[in-house]
């Protein structure tokens, strides 16, 4: 995932959660607007009931390489905000991808 295909701004992460999509299920939720670039954006939110920074930046990593290996799923033109839930801590890297991906289709 490049730079340019982040959402980074707080009010850009607002505005696709109040006026967005959402989908959901045990370990994700989804939330996903059209947008008026050339490009899919994506932003990760991981709260801090996750657990301790070292444990949260893990998680981020993980989720980014699903994404990144499973590009061809998202739509185009759209920006994505994936929220992880706490019960991913009790999940391995292969059931994170299975339950991401099933949420994709």
């Amino acid at each position: 995932m490049r730079r340019f295909e982040m959402v980074k701004k707080h009010s850009d992460f607002d505005d696709i959660i109040q006026n967005g999509k959402y989908k959901k299920n045990r370990a994700y939720i989804i939330y996903n607007k059209v947008n008026e670039k050339d490009f899919t954006r994506w932003g990760i939110a991981v709260g801090k009931k996750i657990g301790d920074a070292h444990v949260r930046n893990k998680v981020k990593r993980q989720v980014r390489e699903i994404v990144t290996a499973n590009k061809k799923i998202f739509q185009n033109n759209r920006d994505y905000i994936i929220i992880v839930k706490k019960s991913i801590l009790e999940m391995d890297f292969e059931e994170m991808t299975k339950l991401l991906v099933e949420l994709l289709k």
